[in-house]
């Protein structure tokens, strides 16, 4: 049966002399895999591979069925053009670590409107965004994606003399005014701009965030541990050396 739906290509692998493998976060059935044969030749019309690369948007229509673990695209075209992703380096390389981030984080083949809402608008504003947002747009992704999987971080620091909760428990995902007696925790500042960051609903208030490069890469990587925390298999993030270095 066809089928129209929106994606966001997470991964494209080359399958063979001229295919393709592409794992795809679709509105419609959550996290699918495609299989594209002959897409990589001079000769094949339609289905352009270039659409395919990760981060990008695309209306499709698709062949599902349920009992098969590999679907297969009948027609694909752009859902939305980048004016800069795919061609900025510093901007490409947050929308990879982005794409990354959720090829870690979907587990089940199911749809989530309301998730997938959140990515798709979260790409987009990533292309308009200027670069002192798009400096801490992965930290902006990174800690409200967690609202979607049940482990949301709970905003509850105040800063009233008296009651002042300066860690962050990241096995609980909760703020505390005693430290904790685990490793796993932030404190201080760094405890201060989480809070911030979770204050924040649209990306545009970034610009009000000002962080230098340490800080920065400290908080990413406390954000990878507290995933590795709530997600078995989490594993390392491939993406974060890329960014530190480009965001630098």
């Amino acid at each position: 049966m066809i089928h129209k739906t929106k994606g966001i290509v997470l991964r494209s692998i080359k399958y063979g002399e001229t295919s393709l493998v592409v794992t795809m976060y679709t509105e419609k059935f959550g996290v699918q895999t495609y299989m594209l044969n002959g897409i990589r030749t001079s000769k094949r019309t339609g289905n352009n591979s270039a659409m395919y690369q990760p981060a990008a948007m695309l209306d499709l229509e698709v062949y599902h069925n349920e009992l098969k673990s590999i679907q297969r695209i009948k027609e694909s075209n752009w859902g939305f053009l980048y004016q800069q992703i795919l061609s900025d380096v510093v901007k490409n390389s947050i929308a990879l670590y982005m794409v990354e981030l959720l090829l870690k984080t979907l587990k089940q083949p199911e749809a989530n409107s309301d998730l997938f809402n959140f990515c798709e608008d979260a790409l987009m504003q990533l292309d308009e965004a200027p670069i002192n947002i798009a400096a801490n747009y992965a930290l902006f992704f990174s800690l409200h994606l967690a609202d979607f999987f049940g482990f949301k971080i709970t905003g509850n620091f105040t800063r009233d003399p008296g009651n002042e909760n300066v860690y962050l428990d990241l096995m609980e995902g909760d703020f505390v005014t005693v430290q904790p007696t685990h490793p796993n925790f932030i404190q201080g500042q760094l405890a201060i701009i989480v809070a911030e960051i979770l204050l924040m609903r649209i990306p545009a208030e970034l610009e009000q965030l000002k962080l230098n490069q340490q800080t920065r890469k400290s908080l990413l990587l406390k954000i990878s541990d507290y995933y590795t925390l709530h997600i078995s298999d989490f594993g390392q993030m491939k993406t974060l050396s890329v960014l530190h270095e480009l965001l630098s």
